[in-house]
């Protein structure tokens, strides 16, 4: 794989994608099988979509949050859903996540095409090893339980008793 301070703008070679697909992987079974918190991992190869992953962890605020890794041709994209199209007080909530992007690293917030909100991050692939996956999954985790319930109370105001 390329490195150095241009790596990251480089496209990689498809021997450096599978090099790097074969360290996700092993690095996502080495999670299930140390943490009783990882509930599930699996790889997803597809011919349209190219290498595909998902990591499951069991949560307390949000019962399971479920970041998906899509490595590309440049870089590792990595998501979770955050929570569901909000059904009320939209604005005060958008507002509030355009607020905390401020303060996320790594990630942030963004409206899906359903309207689902989502945590997302990008990074180049000369970037990604097994402590940068580490930082993506702790960081979506500590978000996800930081700021699920106060999120739910905003847009699910009248259902949600949280």
């Amino acid at each position: 794989m390329p490195v150095g301070r241009d790596a990251g703008n480089a496209p990689a070679s498809p021997e450096d994608l599978e090099r790097l697909a074969t360290t996700i992987t092993s690095w996502a079974e080495g999670e299930r099988a140390a943490s009783d918190d990882v509930l599930a991992v699996d790889r997803l190869d597809d011919p349209t979509f190219g290498h595909r992953w998902f990591v499951r962890l069991r949560g307390d605020e949000k019962q399971v949050t479920t970041v998906w890794f899509h490595l590309r041709q440049r870089t590792l994209h990595f998501e979770t859903q955050f929570m569901p199209r909000p059904e009320e007080n939209r604005e005060e909530l958008f507002e509030m996540l355009l607020r905390l992007n401020a303060r996320v690293q790594q990630m942030r917030f963004t409206i899906g095409w359903e309207e689902a909100i989502y945590l997302e991050g990008e990074l180049p692939i000369a970037r990604v090893d097994e402590g940068t996956l580490d930082q993506i999954i702790g960081a979506a985790y500590q978000y996800t339980e930081q700021w699920f319930r106060p999120c739910m109370r905003v847009g699910y105001r009248s259902k949600f008793r949280g």
